[in-house]
């Protein structure tokens, strides 16, 4: 289920680690304002897209005349099965051709974030539980290239359920994650963290060293119910840990807009949540699994297909969506 290598890519991050730690310097406005289409009109003049909602044009993003300052997003939903991980490849090989650096952290002991980009888990030298529990071991280390120019990769293995256990007894555990996270904000624009399908420590370290939370969702009823919670931890986040930590949207997977089903959690969807949710909707097609098997994004995989055309959009989508750059 991975692609073999003879050794890993190369990554884009330096292997002299800087020692200065950034703050983080993302507030989400709470200002709405009209999504305005290239001809100047409003979303309100737009067709009508899957959401319900009328579809914006989402302009090409403006290139970037320097790299730094990352914005750190967790891709975060206690359910397994929604989407999180091929979310978490596919917008950033997405972001990265935008011209953004991007840096994939595969928080799941499952890895399999790493397996989806060709990496054998019994294969690694170095994770990053090597990372947290560690203090010698520096990120230079760790990051790997991705195969995706402009996106690197922290692996991760089964060895990080260890982590969970053993930073119980640490001072600060909740901050572990965003200590060592601290040198790559300078380096790369955009640090996109897969969790694992739980609310425990590790999610909660995930959630206090991100500056928003992208919260993949089935397009299914169960998975539905389960985001009240999700919110819960979030905003107790928050209150205790992480006073900057927004939501930057709710992202419909596994659309088939010929169900009635799909159609009626996405309209409970859209009105539970409001304009939270993208409107950008990732369908479903057996592009994503064949893709994974590939071990490869699904924008260099099948780069015609509506899959990749999605994610290109949620991309833009999403750019729009955070503080002026």
């Amino acid at each position: 289920m991975y692609r073999p290598r003879n050794a890993p890519a190369p990554s884009t991050f330096p292997r002299d680690e800087p020692s200065v730690t950034q703050p983080l310097p993302f507030e989400r406005s709470t200002v709405e304002e009209p999504i305005v289409t290239a001809t100047g009109a409003t979303a309100l003049d737009a067709p009508m897209g899957p959401t319900g909602r009328p579809m914006p044009h989402f302009p090409e993003p403006t290139p970037l005349t320097r790299h730094g300052n990352a914005r750190v997003i967790s891709m975060c939903n206690q359910k397994g099965g929604v989407g999180k991980t091929t979310s978490t490849i596919n917008l950033g090989a997405s972001l990265a051709e935008l011209g953004r650096k991007v840096l994939l952290v595969d928080f799941d002991p499952q890895g399999s974030l790493s397996v989806g980009l060709g990496l054998n888990p019994h294969e690694m030298d170095m994770t990053i539980y090597n990372l947290l529990m560690d203090r010698e071991t520096t990120l230079g280390d760790v990051i790997v290239g991705s195969g995706v120019e402009g996106m690197d990769l922290l692996p991760s293995n089964i060895d990080l359920s260890a982590a969970e256990v053993q930073l119980v007894h640490e001072v600060a555990r909740e901050q572990t994650l965003q200590r060592v996270l601290a040198p790559a904000l300078e380096h790369y624009d955009i640090i996109l963290i897969d969790c694992q399908p739980s609310l425990g420590l590790l999610t909660v370290n995930a959630l206090t060293a991100s500056h928003s939370v992208i919260v993949p969702l089935e397009c299914e009823y169960f998975a539905l119910r389960g985001v009240a919670l999700l919110k819960t931890t979030i905003d107790k986040v928050r209150e205790r840990l992480n006073p900057k930590l927004e939501i930057d949207g709710v992202l419909g997977t596994m659309f088939d807009g010929r169900t009635l089903h799909s159609r009626e959690v996405m309209e409970r969807l859209v009105s539970a949540w409001g304009d939270t949710v993208f409107h950008t909707v990732i369908r479903r097609t057996v592009k994503f699994s064949d893709a994974t098997v590939a071990g490869e994004p699904i924008t260099s995989y099948a780069s015609s297909s509506t899959g990749a055309d999605a994610y290109r959009q949620l991309a833009k989508e999403v750019l729009t969506r955070w503080p002026a750059e």
